[in-house]
């Protein structure tokens, strides 16, 4: 029987259909990753904005919050409480964010402490995002148990506000002038849906088995690389940019003998 907290698995052309989404997605980013040659820089927003962001990211983490008690409440309620089985993964998710934190502080080290560390607190931070997202997006509507009387309105008071916390917590990213996107990015994502769609043709089930463990634990490990590609090829655009300056000058300098 499908255990308290996870979801019914997909089955028969549900499957299907989920596993040939999947395939199309990862397709899609692989092509991205070959049409982009180069790093590109994310603008880094304003104060203003970054005070907006900030706020919007503390009030969906409350308002999850929120969702989540309420949620819990209602289980209470019609008494549905029940223990979720422990998790398979967590003890990776938190080896990885922790490696992912040191890899980014690693990485930018050349930019300052205080860069790197904000570097590594957002990436480590987003990176689980990146695979919560498409993941909650496709177990919502099969989450377990379905609560009475309206399944579908407690399912989103669930995910509605995690969405959020999703989307507010990768738009932290902006936060760091050394993010950018580069090729390893998409690739490093259509690597991951690869494998969503690996488990998804195995009905996306809960990792409860060492088949879907070893799918969870690898498509997790990949949003973690997600993260880290993206403080990847900074050096080189600022080495390309400083070129670039160098060679403007040089050619004035050469226009101003021709001159004299």
């Amino acid at each position: 029987m499908t255990q308290y907290g996870t979801w019914y698995p997909y089955t028969g052309s549900d499957a299907v259909l989920l596993t040939v989404t999947l395939l199309c997605v990862a397709a899609i980013f692989a092509y991205l990753g070959t049409r982009l040659k180069v790093p590109r820089r994310i603008k880094t927003p304003g104060r203003t904005v970054t005070i907006f962001i900030l706020a919007i990211w503390i009030l969906a983490v409350y308002t999850f919050l929120v969702a989540l008690t309420t949620y819990e409440v209602q289980l209470h309620q019609i008494n549905l409480v029940g223990t979720p089985p422990a998790s398979p993964v967590s003890v990776v998710t938190d080896l990885c964010a922790i490696g992912t934190f040191l890899i980014i502080v690693y990485l930018t080290r050349k930019h300052g402490l205080k860069l790197a560390l904000l570097s590594g607190f957002v990436g480590a931070a987003a990176a689980p995002m990146i695979f919560e997202f498409p993941y909650d997006l496709i177990v919502m509507n099969r989450t377990f148990p379905a609560i009475p009387p309206s399944p579908l309105l407690y399912r989103e008071l669930f995910f509605f506000p995690l969405f959020l916390v999703e989307f507010s917590t990768v738009a932290l990213l902006t936060f760091s002038p050394l993010t950018r996107l580069s090729p390893y990015t998409f690739f490093s994502l259509a690597c991951m849906f690869l494998v969503f769609a690996i488990w998804g043709s195995q009905g996306f089930s809960y990792p409860s088995n060492l088949i879907s463990i070893a799918l969870n634990d690898i498509s997790k490990v990949l949003c973690f690389v997600v993260a880290i590609t993206l403080f990847l090829g900074g050096d080189r655009e600022l080495e390309g940019s400083r070129s670039k300056i160098m060679t403007v000058v040089r050619t004035r300098e050469r226009k101003g003998e021709n001159s004299d």
